[in-house]
């Protein structure tokens, strides 16, 4: 099965009912488990798929660090080169078990770009390996005019991979980037707008 196939496969379990691993462990809380086991670790991705007119991650080093973790929120950040702009923030809800994603956006003096803190929350349990994060009304200001609605697929795969893909829903636009959890590289300096290293 093609990585792509595979990503299609992931989008339709928007569609499954919501299943846990075992009679007493949601899997959201398994998939969280997993991401908290990589706090303090930093990979290295490779690019798997990108619209061809898109240079965000081609050709350039894309480096992942599970920089700081708590029981209610995860920030990793995401350096492209010498572009320590980007962090991705994973929360629960401790209510509701849901865990919302966000992509947090930054500029060197550490002030915040325009398009910023868009993403979404899980719409059910997902899976240990799988979580998806259909875009919420958040993201519909954060990006005007975006037209089609986005969704983001994180897959943790312990001792394998770490999957981020992004898709416009309706259309052939999509990212995919795969991080080797099989070695950890050195991490990389704060992200901007982040105190200390």
């Amino acid at each position: 099965m093609s990585r792509r196939t595979g990503l299609l496969l992931g989008l339709a379990v928007l569609a499954l009912p919501a299943h846990a691993d075992s009679a007493s462990t949601d899997a959201r809380d398994a998939w969280w488990a997993r991401l908290q086991a990589l706090c303090g670790q930093a990979f290295q991705g490779t690019l798997v798929r990108a619209p061809a007119d898109d240079t965000t991650f081609r050709d350039r080093r894309a480096v992942m660090h599970v920089r700081e973790c708590s029981a209610e929120r995860v920030r990793i950040p995401l350096v492209i080169d010498e572009d320590r702009s980007r962090t991705w923030v994973f929360m629960r809800d401790a209510d509701t078990g849901a865990i919302g994603f966000r992509h947090d956006h930054r500029h060197a003096d550490g002030s915040p770009e325009p398009m910023t803190m868009y993403g979404g929350w899980t719409p059910n349990r997902g899976s240990a390996d799988t979580q998806l994060f259909p875009a919420d009304d958040l993201t519909a200001a954060a990006i005007p005019g975006s037209g089609q609605r986005s969704v983001w697929l994180v897959e943790i795969h312990p001792g394998e991979r770490f999957v981020y893909a992004a898709n416009r829903v309706g259309t052939e636009r999509g990212f995919q980037v795969d991080f080797d959890l099989t070695a950890p590289v050195q991490a990389p300096s704060a992200p901007w707008g982040w105190d200390g290293d």
